[in-house]
């Protein structure tokens, strides 16, 4: 069966946006539509973070240590990854679509193929590990026929 069949859809995410795109054509000639978008809103760490790192006296000697900062941007990201699993299961669940594509930056791939459930991971017929969000559709279409041709 061919990946990119008629009605497979196409996630297109990074860690701030996602596009849920959908083939209207066939799996030689995709044509896919935007059916959805999400988006968050995801700072620099550095807009994010109020404080310097905490300090902690050491138990022997003089010395001081700073406590790693949280890196609120990649936490946001990962959170994101989370709202995404959670949507695509919601999608799978209602029976919204049948076979899906996965494309997106290699983390962001690697944090929704641990986060997805059972339900969505048997309809993922393809993943791409690129960051595509910012491509124009008809690109997008060029790139998966070379990718999973």
């Amino acid at each position: 069966m061919d990946t990119l069949s008629n009605e497979t859809w196409v996630l297109i995410a990074d860690g701030e946006k996602a596009l849920f795109l959908v083939n209207e054509g066939d799996g030689e000639y995709p044509v896919l539509r935007v059916r959805h978008e999400e988006q968050q809103e995801n700072p620099s760490d550095r807009e994010q973070s109020a404080n310097r790192p905490g300090r902690q006296h050491q138990r022997v000697g003089e010395g001081r240590s700073a406590y790693d900062d949280t890196d609120w941007h990649e936490l946001a990201k990962e959170r994101f990854a989370d709202h995404l699993a959670e949507l695509l299961y919601e999608r799978a669940h209602r029976g919204a679509f049948d076979r899906i594509v996965l494309v997106a930056a290699p983390k962001i791939l690697a944090e929704l193929r641990s986060k997805i459930h059972k339900e969505v991971a048997d309809r993922v017929v393809g993943e791409v590990p690129k960051t595509l969000t910012n491509h124009p559709v008809d690109e997008i279409e060029k790139i998966l026929l070379s990718e999973l041709g």
